[in-house]
């Protein structure tokens, strides 16, 4: 028997950071992809369809700390019935791990803690430059880019992701 103050839980076999196309084959039947672009003060989402073809922009997250954002997070993935999550991997131009894609790693370990459901990381390289692109071309002023930049990176790393899979099928 543990001491009270010691964690008991049965620590887990398996890691829940997993290849795309596991994620997509052991997703429940209607069960939803959600895609995050993870900031340092923000967390953009984006939902899939249960087809998973299509990623929508869902909302921006305003980080609060790790806790309090996971908890909003997964009442979120309960709430869109969620059954995994491609969360966006920065990785350097040159393909190697920096600061943020060690951040993204991080955050995905927590998570886990805290839940069961799977995540795979997703390379994210230039899509908020590419969103911002976008929207600049959309003539979106300073104001609405900030406003949604975060949910449409989400949205267009989660396309990517389902791009991919709809490609291996």
């Amino acid at each position: 028997m543990g001491r009270a103050d010691e964690d008991v839980r049965a620590p887990r076999d398996i890691s829940l950071i997993v290849d795309l196309f596991d994620l997509a084959e052991n997703l429940p039947a209607n069960q939803r992809l959600l895609g995050l672009d993870l900031g340092t003060k923000t967390i953009g989402l984006a939902l899939s369809d249960v087809m998973l073809t299509i990623a929508s922009p869902l909302e921006t997250i305003r980080r609060t700390k790790f806790t309090a954002d996971a908890e909003q997070l997964l009442a979120l993935c309960a709430r869109h019935e969620v059954g995994g999550l491609v969360l966006g991997y920065p990785l350097n131009m040159d393909g190697s791990k920096g600061p943020r894609a060690q951040a993204s790693e991080s955050f995905a370990r927590n998570l886990q803690r805290l839940s069961d459901l799977p995540v795979a990381l997703w390379d994210e390289r230039l899509s908020t430059a590419a969103v911002t692109r976008t929207l600049l071309e959309a003539d979106a002023s300073r104001r609405r880019r900030a406003e949604v930049v975060d949910k449409m990176a989400a949205s267009f790393i989660l396309q990517g992701a389902l791009d991919r899979l709809g490609y291996g099928r």
